[in-house]
């Protein structure tokens, strides 16, 4: 079967993805799952719609850089300085217990000691896209439980961009390994150097004298995500990393939010490819042999994470309410958990089923944790009226 063609296969991956998540927003679940679901029923172990392995490839890497590059362009510094004391001990203090539940769970059916660790890094982390979602606009952003949601998704996204960092180095041999250590020790505040120093003495000026056309704002955006991925790839390290340190520089800029704004449209069509790269590598004929420990893993995770959450924010000081609550939105794994087992396929460090029982088993906690919060706290997409905030 021949390959398809890039414009048969978006036509494929976004027809297919508009009708799916037709048929989550009727049925309340988030629209990841069925960028996901499209991938399985599309790619090469469903019906081969779209199965160019190349191209599969690149639809990831574009995915992940502009998915990294808004992270970085919603980080500003000074909300990283905010971040300090109950948000950051709490952060640290659920990393830790959740690397713990993953790494067991793994090593409890028979993993190896490398796949116990990308799993265990990997449950460290809450969805950003799925929290911020859930959260009402008008109602929890300017009260003290959305604080502290957000707080924590921002540190927990600087972990997980430190996490990419240390699967990168692992999969590496070890002249690799040195090279990509030199790459982090001397590479990476060169990046860093050139990124704030491009912004500060340079396109602040051209942003200032142009921001009258929008579409130049645009343009440069991209231009420079682009520019520092291609520079950071050059040096040694990823196009990801580059992409992010991207758009942390330009958070410092006046205009950051107008541009985060500008580049959400580009966002949400760069998160649909890499959700659905992810579902198309996603071996479903697996399901059957590997349930059991994708389905275990996300039941302790999702019976364990809002206990823990609420826990430690109790002894942070926060109210046995507000911290349930929090516990709740943040209940799940991550798109970063997936983005994780992408790299740590690409570096041979994950076998096909342990790449399938951390990728189902995040599906699953997503699944799971849009109805535990949909049916009890207030968010956009509540069944009940009297819980509809937007």
């Amino acid at each position: 079967m021949p390959h398809t063609g890039i414009i048969e296969s978006f036509f494929f991956i976004f027809a297919g993805a508009a009708l799916l998540a037709t048929a989550a927003l009727y049925t309340r679940q988030p629209m990841i799952v069925a960028y996901i679901a499209i991938g399985c029923i599309l790619g090469p172990f469903g019906t081969q719609s779209v199965d160019d392995p190349a191209l599969l490839t690149e639809i990831a890497e574009f995915g992940i850089i502009f998915l990294l590059f808004l992270v970085g362009l919603d980080l500003q510094p000074a909300k990283l300085k905010n971040m300090v004391g109950e948000s950051l001990l709490t952060a640290l203090g659920t990393t830790i217990a959740f690397f713990s539940l993953g790494f067991g769970v793994m090593f409890l059916f028979g993993f190896g000691v490398t796949e116990c660790v990308i799993t265990g890094i990997a449950a460290g982390f809450s969805s950003t896209i799925l929290g911020i979602k859930l959260l009402p606009t008008t109602v929890l952003h300017h009260r003290h439980v959305g604080e502290i949601v957000v707080s924590l998704l921002l540190i927990q996204d600087v972990l997980a961009i430190l996490a990419i960092l240390l699967i990168t180095g692992l999969g590496a041999d070890s002249q690799g390994l040195m090279t990509s250590l030199a790459s982090i020790f001397l590479g990476l505040p060169f990046v860093v150097a050139f990124a704030y120093a491009g912004v500060r003495w340079g396109l602040l000026f051209l942003i200032q004298k142009f921001d009258a056309f929008h579409e130049y704002i645009f343009l440069v955006a991209i231009g420079w995500c682009l520019g520092i991925a291609t520079l950071a790839s050059s040096i040694g390290l990823s196009l990801e990393i580059g992409a992010f340190i991207g758009g942390v520089s330009l958070a410092t800029s006046p205009i950051a939010q107008y541009i985060a704004e500008s580049l959400r449209p580009l966002r949400d069509f760069f998160l649909v490819l890499f959700f659905f790269s992810v579902g198309a590598a996603l071996d479903i004929g697996l399901i059957p042999q590997y349930w059991l420990p994708a389905v275990v893993l996300a039941a302790t995770l999702i019976a364990v994470k809002p206990i823990v959450f609420a826990y430690l924010l109790k002894l942070q000081g926060e109210t046995s309410e507000n911290g349930k609550e929090v516990g709740y939105r943040l209940g799940q794994a991550s798109e970063f958990s997936l983005l994780l087992s992408y790299i740590a396929i690409s570096n041979e460090l994950l076998s096909d089923a342990g790449a399938l029982v951390l990728q189902f088993a995040t599906v699953l906690t997503l699944v799971a944790s849009s109805y535990f919060v949909i049916f009890r706290y207030p968010s956009p997409i509540a069944p009940d009226p009297k819980l509809r905030r937007d």
